[in-house]
């Protein structure tokens, strides 16, 4: 396993203070955000310098129930080989459902949603990540993620999950502690019991990150501090193996640089803290004569493992993986549509929780579209965030963000809104420069124009 050492992830807000970082082996890039025949000046430079950048996908869906889309991994190996990257790396998440699988319509969460950890699941899941390395050119690791609901009739703990899916696949693994914890609070699971059932000598990387608590709920925000039980997690990892890579997320409400320099250097700490005890622990076997192993305990794989006569939702297992497939997408379709589309929560999950997700998941695709298309809220003022909420609640998500602004401003328009003429005018114009069947001139007079008529319509 390559050594990564100390990174952070890069994002173009901190583009500069990365770059003049200290101690940075490596950064992560967010795949989707990458122009493979375009590189940001910021990542060829520090390509330039040595610096190793590892592509990290969000948007794949290796945990749905279809195969992954031949397009999107063709793009996750471009970036993989402009970037010269030693791997790439992905969720064990699903972020769409339904369509011609389960005949009902594609509904997109535009978020990383947790999968069941049940036989059916990790059949899919198996095949999707096989799917997935023969077609990069560059072994795959896949990582945990937060989770706010929990699946009923789940037959796995994490840590025998992703125990057997490594197990079967090959796959590396990409440990987020961050999550680990997420799902301490939110699902009541031990981290420490996680930590023991994994295959530690298939960890490619770990990921570090901050998120807050509200209501008895922790949400993995990626804009705080990392916390104090993230860190024992780390350390706690580390007393167990020593982690090729450790990496520091941050996605938004970006400190200062000294204040992210600091928490890299807490989290050497926790590592250091961790390789202590890790020594410790050996010299006491050695002093024993009994030889350490620091892989997984192999504890309670058995229902990994084992056959069984009825699959995931209580439904009886058809020969091959089609039948699972289909079970599955039947089952993340109805939870996705009550997700984002109102219809009634499945039987089973926790009603209040799945308010919760749904809501998290309407505030950060108000987010996504705020930031893929600026000009919005500049045009809607206060009045954007409360418009696009309640777009939102009868208007699911059925492709990507840009196409959501689009449907955005074409209900605000069809309704009259906003009612102010002049942004209105602004907003019309806005949507006609964009949903024309070709892009509008791209000529500096006439883009000069435009703009003059845009300041123009706010006098």
């Amino acid at each position: 396993m390559e050594r990564l050492g100390t990174g952070i992830g890069w994002r173009p807000e901190i583009a500069d203070a990365v770059e003049r970082m200290p101690g940075i082996d490596w950064v992560e890039a967010v795949a989707e955000n990458v122009c493979p025949g375009h590189l940001p000046d910021s990542l060829r430079r520090l390509r330039e310098r040595g610096v190793t950048v590892v592509p990290h996908g969000v948007s794949l869906g290796l945990g749905g129930a279809d195969r992954p889309a031949a397009d999107r991994l063709t793009a996750l190996a471009e970036r993989a080989e402009a970037l010269g990257s030693p791997l790439v790396t992905e969720h064990i998440a699903f972020v769409r459902a339904g369509g011609s699988l389960t005949a009902s319509p594609h509904l997109e969460a535009g978020h990383l949603l947790p999968v069941p950890r049940t036989r059916d699941a990790l059949d899919v899941l198996c095949e999707n990540v096989r799917i997935a390395q023969d077609s990069l050119p560059v072994p795959l690791a896949v990582e945990n993620i937060a989770a706010l609901v929990c699946w009923p009739g789940e037959e796995m703990t994490e840590g025998q999950f992703l125990y057997d899916l490594a197990d079967r696949t090959g796959v590396r693994l990409l440990i987020d502690v961050a999550n680990l914890h997420t799902n301490h609070v939110n699902r009541g699971e031990d981290p420490s019991k996680a930590l023991a059932e994994l295959p530690l000598e298939a960890i490619a990387y770990v990921h570090v990150a901050g998120g807050f608590e509200r209501d008895g709920v922790w949400h993995d925000s990626h804009a705080h501090p990392v916390p104090r039980p993230v860190l024992d997690i780390l350390t706690d990892l580390a007393s167990r193996v020593s982690p090729p890579g450790v990496l520091l997320e941050r996605d938004e409400n970006f400190p200062e640089p000294a204040e992210l320099e600091q928490e890299l250097r807490t989290i050497r700490r926790a590592l250091e803290a961790g390789a202590v005890e890790r020594v410790k622990a050996e010299l006491r076997s050695a002093g024993r004569g009994v030889e350490t192993w620091t892989g997984a305990t192999g504890q309670g794989h058995e229902t990994g493992a084992a056959g069984a006569t009825r699959g995931a939702f209580g439904l009886p297992h058809q020969e091959g993986v089609g039948g699972a497939r289909q079970r599955l997408g039947l089952a993340q379709a109805a939870l996705l549509s009550a997700l984002v589309a109102g219809t009634p929560v499945p039987e089973g999950f926790d009603r209040a929780r799945v308010g919760v997700q749904a809501r998290a998941l309407a505030a950060k695709r108000a987010d996504v579209v705020a930031k893929v298309a600026p000009e919005l809220p500049e045009i809607l003022g206060e009045g954007y965030r409360t418009a696009f909420l309640g777009y939102a609640q009868t208007h699911p998500m059925t492709s990507g963000y840009r196409r959501d602004a689009l449907t955005f401003a074409e209900h605000l328009l069809s309704t009259g809104c906003p009612g102010d003429p002049r942004a209105r005018r602004e907003l019309r114009e806005w949507w006609r420069e964009r949903s024309g069947p070709a892009p509008r001139s791209r000529r500096p007079a006439h883009r000069l124009a435009r703009a003059t008529r845009r300041v123009l319509l706010r006098r």
